[in-house]
């Protein structure tokens, strides 16, 4: 999970101060030395984490946090804040003013711009809009064809030409070709390259030049740190970007980038993404981040992601036979098969209040064992599934032997069904407290 060490650190180090009746400088001091270390370790801009730390600092020792009955709290509410201005404050949005609107994606080779681009246009067909895939790399192997298999992925038309014509002829045939065939959004699929050079700069300017484009995204691999400001600021140079879309948030990422980047360019994020799932990109909230980040949770998004995930009749199924205690084996497959449509389960669990990563151990779920967890619940009898407490060590042996696994795999699902059980009580007590707001979850009391 991205910010996972950083997240980790700020929240450990954040937790001694609410632990102390009162502050002084020197437990600021102390304080603001391990954000400084944590920020720098995660691969910010050491620019950026200077004035963090420097801001945070001179905030945290003014009377409304010194002076405060719990200054702890104080002291995360202004780290929270400064979090959220760091990453731009609020969402910026994608501008649907000109008809069709041209979103011209360019990056790095490898920064997974094809995939991002089929993301962006299912994200938007979802939106309400009919967006059109142009194939403007015809430098890469097997690009062009890459791109039609994710475009038939998202069941999204995709516009090529083949290799032997310019990029930028096929950028304005396919302007033309969808004012003609109704598109109201045009996604340009430029080529990468391994580093930046004239070539592909000027290429892009002319496509630029002609097309005009509402959007200029620039497609950035998180996980390559402060390059990707670097990368950014380059691009920025040439361009006149209009937003980053940040890839590979799933990985290894530090997230030095996503803290970085509109200090130092002044280049909003728009849109995050992870994994190879063509729903997997949501639009990137700086505030809702950065309370990610600190172990407050995204209730939000969590909502978000229920509601374009679950089917609303199983969900008033569900909460039936949850306020009836009935919850059964059944009922636990078709959670997992909802929420793994909601994304990674680590990302789910990130955005409870109070859950981090140490709260993951035991209850992750990786795609290659769900077929595992399926065989297991169907080799169980009608009643078992039905009284899962009645399941003991003969009834586990049985069970593996049907589903050809171990009595050990069966004692690690029988586990997380527990786990799953005590999850669903977060779910219910934060639907209680959030008053009159009507939304779905899959599985909310």
């Amino acid at each position: 999970m991205v910010f996972e060490s950083l997240s980790d650190k700020l929240q450990n180090t954040l937790q001694k101060l609410t632990g102390k009746g009162k502050l002084s400088e020197k437990d600021i001091d102390a304080a603001m030395r391990e954000v400084k270390l944590a920020l720098l370790e995660a691969d910010v801009n050491f620019k950026v984490v200077k004035e963090f730390v420097k801001t945070v600092k001179e905030r945290a020792l003014g009377k409304e946090v010194l002076e405060s009955l719990t200054p702890g709290q104080q002291v995360i509410k202004i780290v929270n804040e400064e979090l959220t201005n760091l990453m731009g404050t609020s969402e910026v949005k994608i501008d649907f003013s000109k008809k069709p609107t041209v979103i011209m994606m360019c990056g790095l080779q490898g920064a997974g711009k094809t995939t991002t681009s089929g993301k962006l246009a299912n994200k938007l067909k979802k939106d309400g809009k009919r967006p059109l895939l142009v194939a403007c790399d015809v430098y890469r192997p097997a690009a062009i064809k890459q791109l039609q298999v994710v475009g038939k992925s998202v069941d999204t038309p995709v516009f090529t030409m083949g290799d032997k014509i310019s990029p930028v002829d096929i950028s304005k045939a396919a302007l033309e070709h969808a004012k003609k065939n109704g598109n109201d959004v045009v996604i340009i699929d430029t080529a990468g390259r391994l580093h930046i050079d004239e070539k592909l700069m000027k290429e892009l300017q002319d496509i630029h030049e002609a097309l005009e484009p509402s959007e200029v995204l620039l497609v950035l691999d998180a996980m390559t740190g402060q390059d990707a400001v670097n990368v950014a600021d380059t691009f920025d140079d040439m361009l006149k970007l209009t937003g980053v879309i940040l890839t590979k948030l799933d990985g290894d990422a530090r997230g030095g980038a996503a803290l970085s980047i509109r200090s130092v360019t002044d280049v909003p994020i728009k849109f995050i993404a992870s994994g190879e799932k063509m729903d997997n990109i949501e639009v990137f909230h700086p505030d809702r981040m950065a309370s990610r980040i600190l172990g407050m949770g995204d209730v939000l998004s969590l909502i978000e992601k229920a509601q374009s995930a679950v089917d609303d009749k199983k969900a008033r199924e569900l909460e039936e036979k949850l306020r009836k205690s009935t919850f059964t084996f059944e009922d636990f497959l078709d959670q997992m098969q909802q929420m793994k449509n909601m994304g990674p389960l680590e990302d789910i669990i990130g955005m409870i209040p109070g859950m981090n990563s140490k709260a993951l151990k035991g209850i992750s779920l990786p795609d290659n064992e769900f077929a595992k967890v399926e065989a297991m619940i169907l080799s169980m009898t009608k009643k078992e599934r039905q009284k899962p407490e009645i399941i003991d060590s003969s009834r586990r042996k049985r069970i593996a032997q049907g589903s050809g696994t171990s009595p050990a795999d069966v004692n690690k699902l029988i586990k997380q069904f527990k786990d799953m059980r005590k999850m669903m009580k977060q779910f219910g007590n934060m639907s209680k407290n959030m008053g009159k707001r009507k939304f779905k979850l899959p599985f909310s009391f």
